[in-house]
């Protein structure tokens, strides 16, 4: 008897899988950046819509994919100058010097997030085991710390100081891992 799996050819890889996986993992800083300059949140839905159909129609053209978030940022800007112009009647729209400002930082920080993204994984990953799951386990969505508390035998006190130290040492370990990178570069 022949197992199923192994007669199945390959499923072939979806050529949008890269744009949704690059989109989804940098979507959040870019709506903050576009948040930063429009003040209605429908506006910014709207403009997020629009940013993400762009995007995926003209992902063919990006070089470098390593580029994604700052590539974003410049398709965002172009449609909350869009935006902008539409509701140039409103009290509350930036003006174009501003905006653009804006625009720069927010490609600047996106890319500074990053390598925070990065080293805090590497930092992470460097923990003893027991620390890291802990750490993963008490940040989860829904994590409930009078449960896992409980679950570990420690008062709520004790668990709160000890997840305080593991975040203390994580940042010592991320400023110590971006020192190190700004002083090879």
């Amino acid at each position: 008897m022949t197992n199923i799996s192994q007669t199945e050819a390959p499923t072939p890889r979806d050529p949008n899988e890269d744009f949704l996986r690059l989109f989804l993992r940098h979507e959040a800083e870019l709506r903050a950046f576009v948040r930063a300059c429009l003040p209605q949140p429908e506006d910014v839905d709207e403009v997020m819509q629009e940013v993400s159909l762009i995007a995926w129609r003209k992902f063919s053209m990006l070089v470098e994919k390593e580029q994604f978030p700052r590539w974003a940022c410049l398709i965002a800007r172009f449609e909350i100058l869009k935006r902008r112009r539409s509701h140039a009647r409103d009290r509350l729209v930036l003006d174009e010097d501003i905006l653009e400002k804006l625009a720069e930082e927010g490609a600047e920080e996106t890319s500074r997030r990053q390598h925070q993204l990065a080293a805090l994984d590497d930092c992470i990953a460097k923990l003893p085991q027991e620390r890291r799951e802990l750490a993963l386990t008490a940040y989860a969505a829904g994590a409930s710390m009078k449960a896992l508390a409980a679950q570990m035998g420690r008062t709520e006190g004790s668990l709160y100081q000890l997840l305080a130290r593991i975040r203390q040492e994580l940042l010592r370990c991320v400023e110590r891992t971006l020192g190190q990178e700004a002083y090879s570069a």
